[in-house]
Protein backbone atom coordinates (compact mmCIF):
# COMPACT_ATOMS: atom_id res chain seq x y z
CA UNK A 1 0.00 0.00 0.00
CA UNK A 2 1.25 3.41 -0.82
CA UNK A 3 2.44 5.26 2.40
CA UNK A 4 2.34 8.88 0.50
CA UNK A 5 -0.18 11.47 2.17
CA UNK A 6 -2.08 12.75 -0.87
CA UNK A 7 -2.76 16.12 0.36
CA UNK A 8 0.72 17.05 1.07
CA UNK A 9 3.17 15.50 -1.50
CA UNK A 10 3.91 12.57 -4.01
CA UNK A 11 7.24 12.79 -3.51
CA UNK A 12 9.38 11.54 -6.88
CA UNK A 13 7.04 11.19 -9.90
CA UNK A 14 8.07 9.27 -12.96
CA UNK A 15 6.18 10.23 -16.31
CA UNK A 16 6.41 7.75 -18.72
CA UNK A 17 5.91 9.76 -21.95
CA UNK A 18 6.66 13.34 -21.84
CA UNK A 19 4.18 14.31 -25.08
CA UNK A 20 1.56 17.04 -24.43
CA UNK A 21 -0.12 15.27 -21.79
CA UNK A 22 3.22 14.09 -19.66
CA UNK A 23 5.02 17.35 -19.97
CA UNK A 24 1.80 19.41 -19.28
CA UNK A 25 1.18 16.95 -16.09
CA UNK A 26 4.93 17.66 -15.38
CA UNK A 27 4.79 21.48 -15.41
CA UNK A 28 1.25 21.17 -13.28
CA UNK A 29 2.21 19.08 -10.38
CA UNK A 30 5.47 21.35 -9.92
CA UNK A 31 2.95 24.85 -10.02
CA UNK A 32 1.26 23.42 -7.50
CA UNK A 33 4.44 21.67 -5.19
CA UNK A 34 2.94 18.24 -4.30
CA UNK A 35 6.28 16.64 -5.66
CA UNK A 36 9.92 16.28 -4.87
CA UNK A 37 11.21 15.62 -8.47
CA UNK A 38 9.51 14.80 -11.18
CA UNK A 39 11.91 12.06 -13.58
CA UNK A 40 10.81 11.67 -17.76
CA UNK A 41 10.88 8.61 -19.35
CA UNK A 42 10.43 8.77 -23.36
CA UNK A 43 11.83 7.52 -26.67
CA UNK A 44 12.70 10.66 -28.08
CA UNK A 45 15.82 12.34 -26.93
CA UNK A 46 14.81 15.63 -28.80
CA UNK A 47 11.50 16.12 -26.59
CA UNK A 48 13.04 14.39 -23.20
CA UNK A 49 15.47 17.29 -24.00
CA UNK A 50 12.30 20.20 -24.74
CA UNK A 51 10.81 18.90 -21.25
CA UNK A 52 13.80 19.62 -19.24
CA UNK A 53 14.31 22.58 -20.95
CA UNK A 54 11.17 23.90 -20.23
CA UNK A 55 11.20 22.26 -16.84
CA UNK A 56 8.96 19.87 -17.23
CA UNK A 57 10.97 17.04 -15.85
CA UNK A 58 14.08 17.52 -13.35
CA UNK A 59 16.12 14.84 -15.13
CA UNK A 60 15.63 11.74 -17.83
CA UNK A 61 16.06 8.21 -17.20
CA UNK A 62 15.14 4.72 -18.40
CA UNK A 63 11.95 3.11 -16.90
CA UNK A 64 13.84 0.70 -15.12
CA UNK A 65 15.46 3.55 -12.90
CA UNK A 66 12.33 5.63 -12.46
CA UNK A 67 10.71 2.45 -11.36
CA UNK A 68 13.23 2.31 -8.52
CA UNK A 69 13.38 5.94 -7.69
CA UNK A 70 9.57 6.56 -8.17
CA UNK A 71 6.81 7.30 -5.59
CA UNK A 72 3.87 7.11 -8.23
CA UNK A 73 4.59 6.24 -11.87
CA UNK A 74 2.03 7.98 -14.98
CA UNK A 75 2.02 6.22 -18.03
CA UNK A 76 1.27 8.77 -20.83
CA UNK A 77 2.03 6.84 -23.99
CA UNK A 78 -0.35 5.48 -26.86
CA UNK A 79 -2.33 2.65 -25.05
CA UNK A 80 -0.52 -0.09 -27.26
CA UNK A 81 2.64 0.54 -25.64
CA UNK A 82 1.01 0.18 -22.20
CA UNK A 83 2.02 -3.96 -21.57
CA UNK A 84 5.33 -3.03 -22.61
CA UNK A 85 5.96 -0.30 -20.13
CA UNK A 86 3.92 -2.80 -17.50
CA UNK A 87 6.30 -5.63 -18.28
CA UNK A 88 9.64 -3.22 -17.77
CA UNK A 89 8.07 -1.87 -14.87
CA UNK A 90 6.77 -5.32 -12.96
CA UNK A 91 10.59 -6.89 -12.30
CA UNK A 92 11.10 -3.35 -10.20
CA UNK A 93 8.32 -2.55 -8.72
CA UNK A 94 8.05 -1.62 -5.23
CA UNK A 95 5.21 -1.99 -2.85
CA UNK A 96 5.18 1.57 -1.72
CA UNK A 97 5.32 2.86 -5.41
CA UNK A 98 1.69 3.11 -6.98
CA UNK A 99 1.05 3.14 -11.16
CA UNK A 100 -1.68 5.57 -12.43
CA UNK A 101 -1.93 6.13 -16.54
CA UNK A 102 -3.54 8.80 -19.35
CA UNK A 103 -5.04 6.33 -21.49
CA UNK A 104 -7.80 7.22 -23.97
CA UNK A 105 -9.06 3.66 -23.08
CA UNK A 106 -9.71 1.57 -20.26
CA UNK A 107 -10.27 -1.87 -20.87
CA UNK A 108 -7.46 -3.18 -22.79
CA UNK A 109 -5.04 -1.42 -20.59
CA UNK A 110 -6.44 -2.82 -17.20
CA UNK A 111 -6.56 -6.26 -19.10
CA UNK A 112 -3.23 -6.11 -19.70
CA UNK A 113 -2.05 -4.77 -16.21
CA UNK A 114 -3.66 -7.49 -14.72
CA UNK A 115 -1.83 -9.89 -17.07
CA UNK A 116 1.06 -8.41 -16.48
CA UNK A 117 1.19 -6.90 -12.75
CA UNK A 118 -0.53 -10.21 -11.65
CA UNK A 119 -1.19 -9.30 -7.79
CA UNK A 120 0.67 -5.95 -7.93
CA UNK A 121 -2.32 -5.26 -10.24
CA UNK A 122 -3.61 -3.51 -7.00
CA UNK A 123 -1.05 -0.74 -7.43
CA UNK A 124 -2.86 0.53 -10.51
CA UNK A 125 -5.51 2.60 -10.40
CA UNK A 126 -6.47 3.77 -14.26
CA UNK A 127 -7.01 6.89 -15.04
CA UNK A 128 -7.90 9.50 -18.46
CA UNK A 129 -7.68 13.13 -18.08
CA UNK A 130 -10.20 14.40 -20.32
CA UNK A 131 -7.77 17.52 -21.84
CA UNK A 132 -5.51 17.64 -24.36
CA UNK A 133 -4.99 19.42 -27.62
CA UNK A 134 -4.47 18.97 -31.67
CA UNK A 135 -1.02 20.03 -30.96
CA UNK A 136 1.11 17.07 -29.22
CA UNK A 137 5.10 17.20 -28.10
CA UNK A 138 6.45 18.15 -24.78
CA UNK A 139 6.64 21.78 -27.25
CA UNK A 140 3.10 21.87 -26.82
CA UNK A 141 2.87 21.58 -22.93
CA UNK A 142 1.10 23.58 -20.29
CA UNK A 143 0.80 23.96 -16.67
CA UNK A 144 -2.87 24.70 -16.60
CA UNK A 145 -3.82 21.67 -19.30
CA UNK A 146 -6.09 19.89 -16.38
CA UNK A 147 -7.53 22.61 -14.72
CA UNK A 148 -11.16 22.62 -14.34
CA UNK A 149 -11.25 19.56 -16.59
CA UNK A 150 -12.23 16.17 -15.84
CA UNK A 151 -10.01 12.92 -14.76
CA UNK A 152 -12.13 9.64 -15.27
CA UNK A 153 -11.00 7.03 -12.53
CA UNK A 154 -11.89 3.09 -13.23
CA UNK A 155 -10.33 1.89 -9.94
CA UNK A 156 -10.16 -2.19 -9.74
CA UNK A 157 -11.71 -4.02 -7.23
CA UNK A 158 -8.01 -4.85 -5.99
CA UNK A 159 -7.41 -1.07 -5.60
CA UNK A 160 -7.85 -0.10 -2.10
CA UNK A 161 -9.70 2.63 -0.67
CA UNK A 162 -6.45 4.21 0.32
CA UNK A 163 -4.46 3.63 -2.73
CA UNK A 164 -7.87 4.89 -4.44
CA UNK A 165 -8.02 8.25 -2.87
CA UNK A 166 -4.41 8.88 -3.33
CA UNK A 167 -4.79 8.82 -6.70
CA UNK A 168 -7.81 10.57 -6.93
CA UNK A 169 -6.13 13.32 -4.53
CA UNK A 170 -2.95 13.33 -7.06
CA UNK A 171 -5.17 14.26 -10.74
CA UNK A 172 -7.34 16.65 -8.49
CA UNK A 173 -3.73 18.20 -7.57
CA UNK A 174 -3.17 19.70 -10.85
CA UNK A 175 -6.57 21.12 -10.81
CA UNK A 176 -9.13 17.94 -12.30
CA UNK A 177 -12.31 17.15 -11.27
CA UNK A 178 -12.23 13.40 -10.52
CA UNK A 179 -14.93 10.94 -11.30
CA UNK A 180 -15.00 7.46 -11.06
CA UNK A 181 -17.09 4.89 -13.63
CA UNK A 182 -16.63 1.84 -14.36
CA UNK A 183 -13.67 1.03 -17.01
CA UNK A 184 -16.74 -0.76 -19.32
CA UNK A 185 -18.81 2.39 -18.96
CA UNK A 186 -15.77 4.48 -19.62
CA UNK A 187 -14.85 2.69 -22.90
CA UNK A 188 -18.94 2.62 -23.97
CA UNK A 189 -19.18 6.68 -23.22
CA UNK A 190 -16.06 7.98 -24.93
CA UNK A 191 -15.95 5.64 -27.82
CA UNK A 192 -19.36 7.90 -28.62
CA UNK A 193 -17.90 11.61 -27.17
CA UNK A 194 -14.23 11.19 -28.13
CA UNK A 195 -13.08 8.46 -30.16
CA UNK A 196 -16.08 8.76 -33.04
CA UNK A 197 -15.30 12.69 -33.26
CA UNK A 198 -11.61 11.64 -33.76
CA UNK A 199 -12.41 9.34 -36.43
CA UNK A 200 -14.67 11.57 -38.45
CA UNK A 201 -12.52 13.70 -38.04
CA UNK A 202 -9.89 12.11 -39.69
CA UNK A 203 -12.32 10.81 -42.39
CA UNK A 204 -13.43 14.09 -43.49
CA UNK A 205 -9.79 15.39 -43.92
CA UNK A 206 -8.69 11.71 -46.08
CA UNK A 207 -12.02 12.63 -48.16
CA UNK A 208 -10.78 15.93 -49.00
CA UNK A 209 -7.11 15.49 -49.87
CA UNK A 210 -7.82 12.13 -51.80
CA UNK A 211 -10.02 14.15 -54.15
CA UNK A 212 -9.12 15.03 -57.65
CA UNK A 213 -9.55 18.83 -56.38
CA UNK A 214 -7.88 18.50 -53.54
CA UNK A 215 -5.56 21.61 -53.77
CA UNK A 216 -9.15 23.38 -54.72
CA UNK A 217 -11.11 22.73 -51.99
CA UNK A 218 -8.35 22.96 -49.14
CA UNK A 219 -7.66 26.63 -50.86
CA UNK A 220 -11.29 27.74 -50.02
CA UNK A 221 -11.80 25.97 -46.81
CA UNK A 222 -13.83 28.40 -43.96
CA UNK A 223 -14.15 28.52 -40.33
CA UNK A 224 -16.60 25.47 -40.09
CA UNK A 225 -14.38 23.13 -42.34
CA UNK A 226 -11.47 24.17 -39.61
CA UNK A 227 -13.42 23.84 -36.56
CA UNK A 228 -14.46 20.10 -37.76
CA UNK A 229 -10.95 18.61 -38.47
CA UNK A 230 -8.81 20.57 -35.89
CA UNK A 231 -8.73 17.14 -34.25
CA UNK A 232 -7.34 15.71 -37.18
CA UNK A 233 -3.87 17.28 -36.09
CA UNK A 234 -3.97 15.19 -33.74
CA UNK A 235 -1.12 11.95 -32.91
CA UNK A 236 -2.10 9.41 -35.62
CA UNK A 237 -0.08 7.03 -33.67
CA UNK A 238 -2.39 7.70 -30.26
CA UNK A 239 -5.70 7.74 -32.23
CA UNK A 240 -4.82 4.11 -33.90
CA UNK A 241 -3.90 2.59 -31.25
CA UNK A 242 -7.35 4.22 -29.54
CA UNK A 243 -9.26 3.06 -32.18
CA UNK A 244 -7.78 -0.37 -32.18
CA UNK A 245 -7.74 -0.63 -28.52
CA UNK A 246 -11.90 0.38 -28.19
CA UNK A 247 -12.50 -1.04 -31.19
CA UNK A 248 -16.01 -3.22 -30.59
CA UNK A 249 -17.20 0.12 -28.83
CA UNK A 250 -15.64 1.78 -31.56
CA UNK A 251 -17.48 -0.06 -34.10
CA UNK A 252 -20.97 0.33 -32.56
CA UNK A 253 -20.93 3.88 -32.59
CA UNK A 254 -19.94 3.94 -35.79
CA UNK A 255 -22.57 1.61 -37.07
CA UNK A 256 -25.04 3.96 -35.73
CA UNK A 257 -23.12 7.03 -37.05
CA UNK A 258 -23.61 5.54 -40.53
CA UNK A 259 -27.17 4.92 -39.66
CA UNK A 260 -27.87 8.34 -39.47
CA UNK A 261 -25.70 9.55 -41.83
CA UNK A 262 -27.68 6.65 -44.79
CA UNK A 263 -30.94 8.19 -43.52
CA UNK A 264 -29.85 11.56 -44.59
CA UNK A 265 -28.43 10.73 -47.38
CA UNK A 266 -32.31 9.29 -48.63
CA UNK A 267 -33.99 12.30 -46.85
CA UNK A 268 -31.68 14.37 -49.11
CA UNK A 269 -32.50 11.83 -52.29
CA UNK A 270 -36.10 11.92 -51.89
CA UNK A 271 -35.99 15.83 -51.64
CA UNK A 272 -37.67 15.85 -48.41
CA UNK A 273 -36.53 19.33 -46.66
CA UNK A 274 -39.27 18.86 -43.77
CA UNK A 275 -37.28 15.71 -42.79
CA UNK A 276 -34.00 16.79 -43.35
CA UNK A 277 -35.27 20.17 -41.22
CA UNK A 278 -36.61 17.74 -38.08
CA UNK A 279 -33.24 16.02 -38.20
CA UNK A 280 -31.49 18.77 -37.59
CA UNK A 281 -33.87 20.78 -34.77
CA UNK A 282 -33.02 17.85 -32.80
CA UNK A 283 -29.38 17.71 -33.40
CA UNK A 284 -29.35 21.60 -32.71
CA UNK A 285 -30.95 21.86 -29.63
CA UNK A 286 -29.35 19.38 -28.01
CA UNK A 287 -25.87 21.00 -29.13
CA UNK A 288 -27.56 24.44 -27.86
CA UNK A 289 -28.34 22.73 -24.82
CA UNK A 290 -24.24 21.27 -24.05
CA UNK A 291 -23.98 25.02 -24.06
CA UNK A 292 -25.91 25.61 -20.42
CA UNK A 293 -24.79 22.20 -18.38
Amino acid sequence: MAIINPSSNYGTVAIVGVGLIGASLGLALKKAGVVNQVLGVGRSAPNLDQALKMGAIDAAVDLAEATKQADVIVLCMPVAQMRAAFEAIEPHLEPRTMITDAGSTKGDVILAAKEVLGKKACQFVPAHPIAGGAQHGAGAAKADLFEGKQTILCPLQENSPQDTDLIEGFWQSVGSVVKKISCVQHDAIYAAVSHLPHLLSYALMASVVNSEDADQKLGHVGAGFKDFTRIAASSPEMWRDICLGNRTAVLKELDQYLLIVNHMRKLIAENDGSGLEKLFKKASKARQDLDVL
